[in-house]
């Protein structure tokens, strides 16, 4: 990676990959949009806009095509898990050669799967913190005070870039750590905001005592995994965000999309079975979210 502007590949330019593209191009890098034809056929019209309490509203030249023709510096995977498999047909393992992979997904499988498509290319495991939604192909709204995305190292270089773009970027030495991090957090945050079909401002409140009982038990399981996550760390976060934030999970059951249920309260049942860990609370939750969906079908 030079010191020259980047050549960026956003495979899924939606609320996480718009607004990381969108402040990329804005902060002058070339950002290349892989998306369906519609909203390809958008950006490259109108290009990427955002609107962001934090970054300001600002509309952000890009190209944008339905499948990489030609290497790059870095590819940002920013799809839900839901749609990874198919998404990555975008991505010829050829044509990507030895570029930087930067998975922002939620959950733990995915970066087997990436790094088995990709066996070239340099996967460095990331994870990002943020509320950002895709209103509309090509329009994103920034609506959380914060865009925060951690890298396992060695990543120093593109951590710069990303800094200098304007988002807050910490490096990792422990890649396993740094997913169960984000998901002690995730996966109690998605889980009660979709089944109570609230914000988190309630869920701290009115729910807390359910709050309080998930978070013990998703914080043991990552104990168990190897992270160093308490309940008290989690908690505090919980309690420092927005009121009216919402988790893209519940935003997505909203809108009648496919849900990442599997990848988040899934990957924790998982984990909590094969380090004998019970997750009464944490398991209805998943039950509840998953009887939520089927009747809705």
């Amino acid at each position: 990676m030079t010191t020259s502007p980047l050549t960026v590949a956003v495979l899924g330019p939606g609320g996480i990959g718009g607004l990381v593209g969108g402040l990329l191009a804005r902060d002058g890098h070339r950002v290349l949009c892989l998306a369906g034809e519609e909203t390809a056929a958008v950006l490259r019209r109108d290009g990427l806009r955002v609107e962001s309490t934090r970054y300001g509203d600002f509309t952000a030249a890009v190209e944008a095509d339905t499948r990489l023709r030609e290497p790059v510096d870095v590819l940002f995977v920013t799809v839900k898990q839901t749609a990874l498999a198919t998404a990555l047909d975008r991505v010829p393992p050829h044509v990507l050669g030895d570029a930087v992979v930067v998975p922002l997904l939620n959950g733990l499988d995915h970066l087997a799967v990436i790094r088995g498509r990709y066996p070239t290319g340099r996967v460095v495991a990331g994870t990002i913190r943020v509320e950002a939604t895709r209103v509309s192909p090509g329009r994103i709204v920034h609506t959380s005070p914060f865009a925060d995305i951690e890298l396992a190292a060695p990543a120093a270089e593109l951590a710069d870039r990303l800094r200098q773009a304007g988002l807050g970027v910490c490096l990792r030495d422990d890649e396993d750590a740094m997913l169960w991090d984000k998901l002690a957090f995730l996966a109690p945050f998605a889980l009660l905001t979709t089944s109570h079909r609230t914000d988190v401002g309630t869920v701290r409140t009115e729910h807390r005592p359910e709050l309080l009982a998930v978070l013990d038990e998703i914080t043991t399981v990552a104990r168990a995994a190897g992270a160093a996550a308490t309940t008290d760390a989690v908690l505090s976060f919980f309690d420092r965000a927005p009121q009216t934030m919402k988790s893209s999970m519940q935003r997505d059951a909203e809108a009648g999309r496919p849900l990442e249920l599997d990848a988040i309260g899934g990957a924790v049942l998982r984990a909590a079975a094969a380090h004998g860990v019970g997750t009464p609370v944490t398991a209805r939750l998943v039950a509840q979210v998953a009887r939520a969906v089927h009747q809705q079908v």
